[in-house]
């Protein structure tokens, strides 16, 4: 493929094709490529009304967008674009659906309905007052025009009002919750005893014919896969940084010219942080009154604050420079005067009164102080200003070389060389899979080109090629006899001791004793919760699994642990208290109360859309 993008870039049918494209978009436009003459077409008609291609393609971008946003190294090619727009069309097919049935309640937003809630939008505001230009760019961002995003407001916000009011809806019987409360705070006592593996031992043998049989039975398991050692250029930032000289002249005017940075202030703060909604507002004014009455802000900050961290200590945050809080706390503690405290401030943990408690400033340390930190962020920032051109050079030089000695050379950069490359990566760079992928590529593996140049990490390119190629083996029995008995002796190990805990459960429950079983002690563990520490989670998940004891007779059950099985005998299971004003119970209600309400929404959604008519192009 790129072969033939490489020899038909400049050639006559090329420019034919451009040439035709360039007319057709100086006559008619874009829609006589995307559009033609026809109208808009749609990708989906939705009770006879149409979703036009035009919004399905923008919303595509958006959502790719929104993916490699959330990637921890962003690679457009990891992205499945045929996943990506099925996944839109169907939402976009549930949200027509969804519109049109707010649409048959009579729900509507007038356009001075529209204005207020735009107007209101934090995002499209300037020191609390809305504007224009900064609506029309964000509008614009989104790759819709002024009027596509006023009519989805229009439309999500009735959909919203239904999704709410359903959501709002769900209820749980009080006895329900409380019960599921008394299940959660139960606690069972329980004894175990440790059977170990040693006790086994003896009775583990694994044979030749075993091995060779387990072999034969998963040969797949037992295959080198493909592999590839690749040489390969890195340019990264911090490499260029470490070459760049600096002079002490350079460096002492760098110093200058930052000196104001260097004396960093610190605030500490105390805070009173409440849920937003539509009671923060009232229960701020209560707090606001009691601290005009006197009252102290570290005794409202624990009976009120719900970050109870901080309200444990009187609300107290300790010292902090700029750049820790969230943006709209900070801007509030700077404004603040040394025992103010602050109107309320909305944030994404909820709404904080802020209470400035002391300030201190920290002198400039002298250059010979910081010397090997200044000249280290100067040299970075110097390489900053290099680092895309060079990055392009690479970038061109790569792609048209046959190999990567030349742009190696020409750069002053290193060739490296990375052995048993799979599939699957390797080591680091080989452990992107935009890299990789392209490093197994027809072009590379085959055709014996170089990649692209990828972008491995934060100002950090790669661009590699395969020296040498190796198909997928099979391991000789030689080579793996040893893991394979390793593998088998554990597994029977595991059998044995499983069935060495059944036969002491047997012997328990008869009333036998337990001397030839190789034992020690009953360990006693009473009362323990769930998470109690100090007991292998293993031993907990079967005891809280076991049925209650009866007639005085404790349940027996066993787990795995570490070096050998557990017998457990589950003597007592201990109700789990419930108070009728407890915190927890209200939390647990208003939790199972909210899951029942998004279960009858989806109920309600799926409705919709298995009685609507959609056809598809």
């Amino acid at each position: 493929m790129l072969q033939d993008i490489r020899e038909n870039s400049q050639g006559t049918i090329a420019k034919i094709i451009i040439g035709l494209l360039v007319v057709s978009l100086s006559i008619w436009g874009m829609d006589a490529i995307v559009g033609g003459f026809s109208g808009e077409p749609e990708v989906a008609t939705v009770n006879g009304e149409d979703i036009t291609e035009r919004e399905f393609l923008r919303v595509v971008q958006m959502e790719s967008q929104r993916r490699l946003a959330g990637m921890e190294r962003p690679d457009p090619a990891l992205l499945n674009e045929d996943q990506i727009r099925k996944d839109v069309l169907d939402s976009l097919i549930q949200e027509q659906v969804l519109i049109q049935d707010a649409s048959a309640q009579g729900l509507a937003l007038s356009d001075a309905d529209i204005d207020a809630l735009i107007t209101q939008m934090p995002q499209f505001q300037v020191d609390g007052q809305f504007n224009r230009d900064r609506f029309v760019a964000s509008v614009r961002n989104l790759g819709m025009g002024v009027g596509e995003f006023r009519e989805a407001m229009r439309k999500q916000y009735v959909v919203n009002q239904i999704r709410a009011g359903i959501m709002q809806s769900g209820l749980v019987a009080d006895e329900n919750a409380e019960q599921l409360l008394r299940i959660q705070n139960q606690t069972r006592s329980f004894r175990i005893l440790e059977v170990p593996a040693s006790a086994v031992n003896d009775d583990v043998e694994v044979t030749d014919a075993d091995i060779e049989a387990f072999y034969e039975g998963n040969s797949a398991a037992f295959r080198l896969p493909e592999q590839v050692d690749a040489a390969y250029i890195t340019l990264s930032l911090g490499a260029m940084a470490e070459k760049i000289e600096l002079s002490q002249e350079e460096l002492e005017v760098y110093y200058e010219q930052t000196a104001g940075d260097l004396a960093r202030e610190e605030r500490r703060a105390s805070h009173i942080l409440v849920e937003g909604g539509a009671d923060s507002e009232q229960l701020l004014a209560t707090i606001s009154e009691r601290l005009d009455a006197g009252e102290s802000f570290e005794d409202l900050a624990k009976e009120f604050s719900i970050d109870t961290v901080s309200a444990k200590e009187g609300g107290d945050l300790g010292f902090a420079g700029k750049g820790v809080y969230d943006e709209a706390f900070e801007e509030a503690l700077f404004a603040l005067n040394e025992g103010q405290v602050s109107d309320p401030v909305t944030t994404s943990f909820g709404v904080h009164l802020i209470r400035l408690d002391d300030i201190r400033r920290s002198d400039v340390p002298p250059l010979a102080e910081i010397e090997g930190q200044l000249r280290s962020e100067l040299a970075l920032e110097r390489a900053q200003e290099k680092y895309s051109e060079v990055r392009a050079e690479l970038a061109d030089s790569a792609y048209a070389a046959d190999d990567l000695a030349g742009p190696a050379e020409e750069l002053g950069l290193e060739i490296r060389e990375a052995k048993a490359v799979t599939r699957n990566g390797g080591r680091a760079p080989f452990d992107h899979a935009g890299l990789v992928r392209q490093l197994f590529s027809e072009d590379v593996l085959e055709d014996g080109y170089n990649t692209e140049l990828i972008d491995v990490g934060d100002n950090v390119s790669v661009v590699a090629r395969v020296r040498e190629y190796r198909e997928a083996q099979q391991l000789a029995l030689s080579e793996v006899r040893d893991d394979i008995r390793n593998t088998l002796e554990a597994r029977r190990t595991r059998e044995l001791l499983e069935e060495r805990a059944i036969a002491v459960i047997e012997a328990l429950e008869s009333g036998e004793a337990l001397d030839a079983f190789n034992v020690g002690d009953w360990e006693q563990f009473d009362e323990q919760e769930r998470n109690a520490a100090g007991v292998s989670p293993q031993v907990m998940q079967a005891a809280f699994s076991l049925t209650r004891p009866s007639d005085n007779a404790p349940t027996y059950g066993s787990a795995m642990v570490q070096g050998g099985v557990a017998v457990i005998a589950l003597d007592a299971v201990n109700e789990g208290a419930v108070e009728d004003d407890s915190g927890d119970l209200d939390q647990l209600r208003s939790f199972l109360a909210s899951l029942e309400g998004q279960r009858e929404y989806a109920a309600y959604q799926q409705f919709l859309r298995n009685t609507a008519e959609v056809s598809r192009p």
